[in-house]
């Protein structure tokens, strides 16, 4: 290859974004200066906070510029190198956007460390997602035996460990997702205590079916109407980690229904501890757990976990707006060499 290409905000989106909102851009590959590294990507991780950063919003993070990169994880390979800790051939992941090609100081480079399972972990259940689910339930979550656990987005990467972590510590295990092949996979293969379809006209009675003793901890990645099915069945000293809103991202629309005033009533009646997070927050104190635990349980297969693989980067944008609305199943990356 002699060019490179790389994915860029077009325009700032109005609900859910749309391939205009997007725009591909190639040119030459660049050369690696010294003290940097020149990396090709192997695969890119697309996941929900994205649609955060196309938005010029105050966050936790700065907003993508208009013609800027979209910013995203890689696991990527070092085609030269110019720096002393590095060399040709190694793998290794970072924040280096959609692009297939990057020249980088390696400051914010790690090599990628999976302890034998394959690359592609280093982006899920061994990554961000499955530090976010580790670290939710470790210091927010804290599921005890014989409590009850749900989480929505249940078949999703962070979803699906939280549902495994709450078995592990022996709790319930309740998750919710979205249509008959997502529950499934939840119930016969990640053994879900209990399994809910959310797109079901009789979502919250099933829900409070499964859950006979109330709720202790609730996992929040949705928001909206899950949300709403939720609250009343949380019980007194319920601890609900929030860290996403997914049903909120595109503006307006079912998550308007929410009411503050009865989930504010709700935590003082019943001493609810709701806490957001990022799980950058709690990378000192707790990553060095979440390799040591769980590196040896996705090898044996004691925790399970699913990719959804799109070739080619410059299927990344229908990929991220089909992600939105639920129609990746499993781990979303795009392999892009």
């Amino acid at each position: 290859m002699d060019t490179y290409s790389q994915i860029v905000v077009a325009s700032r989106p109005t609900g859910t974004p749309t391939s205009k909102n997007f725009r591909v851009e190639t040119g030459p590959i660049p050369a690696a200066a010294d003290g940097q590294v020149l990396l090709r990507t192997k695969y890119l991780s697309l996941d929900p906070y994205m649609r955060g950063r196309m938005n010029d919003a105050k966050s936790y993070a700065t907003p993508v510029s208009i013609g800027g990169i979209m910013e995203g994880e890689v696991v990527a390979e070092v085609l030269k190198s110019k720096h002393p800790d590095y060399r040709q051939g190694d793998l290794v992941q970072g924040r280096i956007g959609w692009r297939t090609h990057a020249a980088v100081e390696p400051t914010d480079l790690k090599r990628v460390e999976t302890g034998g399972n394959p690359a592609t972990t280093a982006l899920g259940v061994l990554g961000m997602p499955g530090f976010t689910a580790y670290s939710g339930m470790k210091v927010i979550g804290q599921p005890k035996p014989g409590e009850t656990v749900v989480v929505a987005a249940a078949s999703g990467p962070v979803g699906s460990l939280v549902g495994q972590l709450a078995q592990l510590s022996g709790a319930r295990a309740i998750g919710i997702a979205g249509g008959p092949e997502k529950c499934a996979y939840m119930r016969d293969e990640l053994k879900f205590d209990a399994v809910i379809d959310h797109r079901a006209d009789d979502m919250p009675e099933a829900l409070a079916k499964s859950c006979p003793d109330g709720i202790d901890v609730y996992f929040e990645n949705v928001g909206g109407p899950i949300w709403q099915a939720v609250l009343p069945l949380l019980n007194r000293y319920a601890r609900i980690p929030a860290c996403g809103l997914i049903a909120h991202y595109n503006g307006p629309g079912a998550a308007e229904q929410d009411s503050l005033s009865s989930t504010m009533l709700a935590m003082v009646r019943r001493s609810l501890l709701m806490r957001g997070f990022i799980n950058t927050e709690f990378v000192d104190d707790h990553y060095d757990d979440f390799m040591r635990d769980l590196i040896p349980l996705v090898a044996c297969g004691h925790i399970r976990y699913r990719e959804d693989i799109v070739d080619g980067l410059n299927n990344a944008p229908e990929a991220f707006i089909g992600m939105l609305s639920g129609r990746n199943f499993g781990k979303l990356l795009i392999r892009v060499s």
